[in-house]
């Protein structure tokens, strides 16, 4: 009898799982469903960025998708871009004053789905989602150049309608999402030493955390903690009750500044790069890393020995992806390294590519 009730119901969950299998959403479709976008600021003045796209088994890359599917351009340089379901949201920062706005795509088509422009969108730089919600880092109208106007967008995906700013001067730049809360960066030298944060649940800032230098947030690490560049430190922060629990320096020389952080596809290493700039503001730097449980940023040996504008790792592959920025009038590269540090290949891309996107 077991017997004859066990085949019974193989037969009933194997019909169901045949069932389920008929009535899954159908698999995505477009010309962009898997692969890696570049992110190309171009040239600020001429408004030429875009968005390189390549399959990972692939070396050569469209430079840009929007144009080629739209047959049209960005008209600005692109700042960011991710994407969630079918929507996929790109931030283009125009250098005349009230061009700026954010650009919705399909993300597997990467067919024009509307924009957002100013006055809602003004110098935008960082985006993130939640749930049908995306916020963007706004610096604002920014015309007496002292960051004094900036603001979180907060832009209902269904609608594509900002439905809220919230005032954060002094340049807001970088965001990282978790449990319910926002953390909000700063860019400006001066009198930007603050860590916002604001509950998504409210859309209203919950606290201001006051800290050394420009405050950078990093990501979430492995073990749930939050990690902020803070001018020359590296701080690990608990997202829960809002506590220093270590701080890291990285070196003692203020001029050398650290940036393009990402972390590990295991969530356990940090990598970053660390610049500095000649008598002619040209950039030079190397590349270095340090674990979650380290106890110091050991800055004698790079990771890598070269300076890149944007670092990022694939988190299928866990390959590091370095932007590689030759001049602001001719293409720039993405480059691949295993974690070990070995050179894997490079991919012409875009001008001045600043960061990128997995799917």
């Amino acid at each position: 009898m077991k017997k004859q009730l066990a085949s019974s119901l193989a037969v009933v969950f194997t019909a169901l799982g045949a069932w389920s299998c008929d009535q899954s959403d159908p698999a995505p479709k477009g010309d962009f469903v898997s692969g890696v976008f570049v992110m190309n600021e171009g040239n600020f003045l001429q408004n030429n960025g875009a968005i390189s796209f390549f399959p990972r088994e692939n070396n050569t890359a469209n430079a840009d998708i929007f144009a080629a599917v739209n047959g049209k351009a960005l008209n600005g340089g692109v700042q960011d871009y991710t994407a969630s379901g079918e929507q996929g949201i790109i931030l283009v920062d125009n250098s005349s004053a009230g061009q700026d706005k954010v650009q919705f795509v399909n993300r597997y088509t990467f067919k024009d789905e509307g924009v957002i422009g100013a006055p809602d969108i003004e110098n935008p730089r960082e985006v993130v989602i939640a749930g049908r919600k995306a916020y963007v880092s706004c610096w604002g109208t920014n015309a007496d150049y002292k960051y004094s106007t900036g603001y979180i967008a907060v832009i209902d995906i269904n609608t594509k309608k900002v439905t809220k700013k919230i005032d954060i001067a002094k340049g807001p730049e970088n965001l990282v999402l978790s449990n319910g809360k926002l953390f909000v960066g700063t860019t400006t030298f001066t009198n930007g030493n603050i860590l916002t944060v604001i509950n998504t649940n409210t859309d209203e800032i919950a606290q201001s955390i006051p800290m050394e230098g420009v405050v950078t947030p990093i990501g979430i690490d492995a073990n749930g903690k939050l990690w902020i560049n803070a001018g020359i430190k590296a701080v690990r922060l608990n997202p829960e009750s809002l506590t220093s629990e270590a701080t890291l320096a990285i070196g003692t020389d203020a001029t050398k500044v650290p940036g393009s952080f990402t972390m590990s596809s295991d969530l356990k290493t940090v990598f970053f790069v660390l610049t500095q700039y000649d008598a002619n503001f040209n950039p030079s730097g190397k590349t270095y890393k340090f674990g979650i449980t380290d106890s110091q940023v050991d800055l004698s040996k790079p990771f890598i020995g070269r300076y890149f504008t944007g670092l990022t790792i694939d988190p299928s592959q866990g390959l590091l992806y370095a932007a590689v920025t030759p001049s602001q009038a001719q293409s720039g590269y993405a480059i691949r390294y295993r974690v070990d540090g070995n050179l894997v290949d490079s991919v012409k891309v875009g001008i001045a590519p600043t960061g990128f996107f997995f799917q």
